[in-house]
């Protein structure tokens, strides 16, 4: 096979069990600290000290929380059909590698298309790198070309995401697409499910609540992430 058979993409709610706060559901971090103020390049710009603490705070937050059962799940699918399985992630947390997804396979069975919140980005010269439990200011210097001009390695408004070529083509290739924990607000993700359908592909929402996008998907499951998305896995390898 040349690429993966089962697309996933998974958003904020999956993380929501493990004590990461979804973005745009009622009491979401969107409808407490506005989106211009912190994750725009403009904002970065304009005031990087307040940017870089916000994302200090939400580093932590990620350090302590953990993988809960629909990660694993979906770490367990990966590993039962190597290769066979490709995880889009719009989340920036660790969850899914911490719980063993793409281990012992291919890395890029596992795809950050909004990168990484523990990964560094020299706003000057575009050098990536893992960042410690240190606080990232306006003084922190790059790896590479020591500019101070460090930010969090993740994909703000207005800015494309990453992997886009890579999707497609596992889109293009693909038999069937799972779409979960996802809003369908967010764009060019939320447009993943039309892509799928124009293909032919087979579509499948597992989500606590009907998305925004609900009604373009073949089949649905409601319910928390932690219970629905085992099951399925479960079901996909005829436990």
């Amino acid at each position: 096979m040349s690429g993966p058979e089962i697309v996933i993409l998974t958003g904020a709610g999956i993380s929501a069990e493990s004590g990461l706060g979804t973005f745009r559901d009622v009491g979401g971090l969107w409808t407490r600290v506005p989106l211009e103020k912190v994750a725009t390049p403009e904002a970065y710009a304009a005031d990087p000290a307040f940017v870089l603490e916000f994302y200090d705070v939400r580093r932590e937050g990620v350090r302590a929380a953990e993988p809960n059962p629909a990660h694993h799940a979906l770490a367990k699918l990966q590993a039962s059909r190597p290769g066979e399985v490709l995880i889009v992630t719009q989340n920036v947390d660790d969850l899914h590698d911490r719980a063993g997804a793409a281990a012992g396979a291919d890395p890029a069975d596992l795809i950050h298309m909004h990168g990484e919140l523990l990964r560094a980005l020299c706003a000057a010269c575009g050098h990536r790198w893992d960042w410690g439990p240190e606080p990232m200011t306006p003084k922190s210097l790059c790896e590479g070309c020591r500019a101070a001009s460090v930010r969090p390695d993740v994909v703000w408004f207005g800015e494309m995401p990453y992997h886009m070529e890579r999707i497609a083509d596992a889109l293009e290739g693909a038999s069937r697409f799972v779409s979960i924990g996802t809003s369908g607000a967010v764009y060019p993700a939320a447009g993943f499910v039309a892509e799928a359908k124009a293909r032919g592909i087979g579509t499948l929402e597992l989500n606590l609540e009907p998305s925004e996008g609900a009604e373009m998907f073949d089949a649905a499951r409601h319910g928390p992430a932690s219970e629905i998305v085992p099951a399925w896995v479960d079901e996909v390898l005829g436990r």
